[in-house]
């Protein structure tokens, strides 16, 4: 039916739960920023990630752009007069997605699903709105990472869905037909209407982290009520 599957991440393979705007996670790292010479509260912290985050968005190129923010912790540092290399901004970046993250695990059916395909020989995709020292520690951690022949993640290529530039990234740099590629993900607004310009099929999943409006993008399959299983009738004969 399809040789190539594409995945999102977040709401579609994994079901995690953040909170980046409690202040006991601010106050924990600017305790961390001020052992390490970098002297912040709380408050002053987020405002100031906040600010360099978009300004390093408006920097690469706007709304679709997509900055690394292992970079801007890495900033925070130096905007203190503290020295930072990339082993130590790249720690931190680690160390606030620990510290925002209240659970993380795997939908029911989906190491199944993308086992299957490994075996018949499908290709198989990660397309990923996302942040490399966020998300490559969290796929491993799930235990999923060998099941993709490609990992694109938005903050390594500058862009994200729905730009049509990092659908045909992946597209090109994997030599793959899009009539005969599917994009799988639970997001109207950036895996649905983001494959519709890149010429792909699609299927829609309404997870509990979908946006809540949904409906005004027209996918090839739709699954309603977050249930995983149900994909591989619909896309695997």
């Amino acid at each position: 039916m399809y040789q190539n599957y594409i995945f999102d991440f977040y709401g579609t393979l994994a079901d995690i739960r953040t909170d980046e705007e409690n202040p006991y996670l601010w106050r924990k790292m600017s305790e961390i920023y001020s052992a390490m010479g970098a002297s912040y509260n709380g408050e002053e912290l987020q405002c100031a990630f906040r600010r360099l985050e978009q300004e390093e968005r408006e920097r690469i190129g706007g709304e679709e752009a997509e900055p690394d923010l292992t970079e801007v912790f890495a900033m925070l540092y130096q905007r203190k007069g503290a020295d930072c290399d990339r082993a130590q901004a790249r720690l931190t970046a680690v160390t606030f997605r620990a510290l925002s993250r209240e659970f993380i695990r795997v939908y029911d059916g989906v190491k199944e699903f993308l086992g299957e395909l490994r075996e018949r020989g499908k290709g198989v995709y990660l397309l990923s709105n996302a942040q490399t020292d966020f998300t490559r520690p969290e796929i491993g951690m799930l235990g999923l990472t060998d099941y993709f022949g490609g990992i694109f993640i938005s903050a390594e290529q500058g862009c994200k869905k729905p730009s049509a530039a990092f659908f045909r990234k992946l597209l090109e740099t994997y030599r793959l037909d899009p009539a005969e590629s599917i994009m799988i993900g639970n997001d109207e607004g950036a895996d649905i209407a983001g494959a519709r310009r890149a010429g792909m099929d699609s299927l829609y999943i309404h997870t509990a982290i979908s946006p809540k409006e949904y409906g005004r993008v027209e996918a090839t399959y739709r699954v309603m009520d977050g249930d995983f299983k149900k994909i591989r009738g619909l896309v695997l004969r």
